[in-house]
């Protein structure tokens, strides 16, 4: 048994159950501790995301090292605020305080209230970007209104990662942790192609209409995309032009940005949409996410020690590796049959004006990475003018 503050106690067995980081104990956690931690790493986040993006501003190419900023440094280091809140009893501390008995519900809003806090975490960190991507991009976003779309976003997700989770673990109840393995595959697709439903939960959409409708079902039929309908994302005041299709087979929903309608003409447009169509038909989300699935399965195998440690986690480094390349092979087999149906040079030519109109210029990369599921936008222009 290994005690936490908090008064929390986990167990850690190699042969065991998985440890259960929100089991409630006699006594009730204090809520001291998890709460300072809070504070701590939000100021940290807060002078991480500061820093970042005062050295961000003054890079080459700086939009694309917001990115690189974001999904590099501030998420994962939101994911380690989830850890160590977790740790620290924050989940099982509130639960207490407010008076729950143990079950179910009080585990899922254990796992609530910590993925709800790891969330201001990254909120804390988030907010001093803000600035320097609005002077980077010349575009009009407040903080605030950046900050309420963002607060949206990680709440609806909080709460879809606390259902999962306790869902995750009232399965796992007296299953051996091979098994908690096996079953997370089927947790990870049931959440992936449910985002048709939860996507509009947490951002602000509109369902197209009158002209904006046809001209919508008249790009689709010029790229071959195959959707049962198309949802518009509010992004006017953060000018992300971007299109997605998610969903299982017989339920793909198409999501464009009000800014997408709005920056792109007609053949920009259907070139982007003819890309989705080869995304599509390249299963390129589903290599994605299978590649991360097929990785976690070994990992928390040797974590919770169903297996040797050390060729598990080996097993899984191969995974990663083989699943992304994979999926780089699908990036450019989407392009390819984009390039098919609207024409090379047009594809090469939406996608500069994809990067111009985010003020960004094309990433190339000499070497791929194999820890990337992406091609870089200038390696794909490149390739399709060659």
């Amino acid at each position: 048994m290994v005690s936490v503050p908090g008064g929390v106690r986990h167990r850690f067995c190699l042969g065991g159950r998985a440890p259960d980081v929100f089991a409630l104990q006699s006594p009730p956690p204090s809520l001291g501790p998890p709460l300072v931690a809070l504070a701590v790493l939000a100021a940290v986040g807060a002078v991480l995301g500061a820093l970042g993006s005062a050295v961000v501003r003054r890079l080459s190419n700086p939009v694309g090292k917001y990115r690189l900023l974001y999904a590099g440094v501030l998420f994962p280091y939101a994911l380690l605020a989830v850890g160590v809140l977790a740790l620290l009893g924050l989940g099982p501390a509130v639960v207490a305080a407010v008076g729950f008995e143990p079950g179910l519900l009080s585990g899922g809003v254990g796992y609530f209230v910590v993925f709800l806090a790891a969330g201001v975490v990254g909120l804390a960190a988030y907010a001093p970007t803000i600035r320097g991507v609005r002077a980077v991009r010349a575009i009009d976003l407040s903080t605030g209104r950046a900050l309420a779309t963002m607060a949206r976003y990680v709440v609806g997700l909080s709460a879809i990662a606390a259902t999962a989770m306790a869902a995750l673990r009232l399965g796992a109840d007296g299953a051996s942790p091979l098994v908690l393995a096996a079953g997370l595959p089927v947790v990870v697709a049931v959440f992936v192609y449910a985002s048709p439903w939860a996507l509009p939960l947490v951002r602000a959409t509109t369902t197209p209409s009158g002209a904006t409708a046809d001209r919508l079902a008249a790009l689709r039929s010029r790229a071959g995309l195959d959707v049962r309908d198309v949802v518009v994302l509010d992004t006017d005041d953060a000018e992300t032009a971007s299109a997605h299709v998610r969903g299982p087979p017989g339920y793909r929903r198409l999501f464009v940005t009000s800014t997408f309608l709005d920056a792109f003409d007609d053949d920009v447009a259907a070139a982007l949409l003819a890309v989705q169509t080869g995304r599509v038909d390249a299963h390129v989300l589903e290599r994605r996410v299978g590649s991360v699935v097929v990785a976690a399965v070994p990992l928390v195998a040797a974590v919770t020690g169903a297996g040797p440690r050390w060729p598990l986690l080996g097993l899984s480094a191969a995974a990663v590796a083989v699943g992304f390349w994979l999926t780089r092979r699908g990036v450019r087999a989407a392009d390819d049959r984009a390039a098919e149906r609207v024409g090379t040079d047009v594809v090469a030519d939406a996608f500069e004006r994809y990067a111009e109109s985010h003020a960004m210029e094309p990433s190339r990369r000499r070497v791929p990475n194999p820890l990337s599921a992406t091609v870089p936008l200038g390696d794909r222009i490149d390739r399709l003018r060659a």
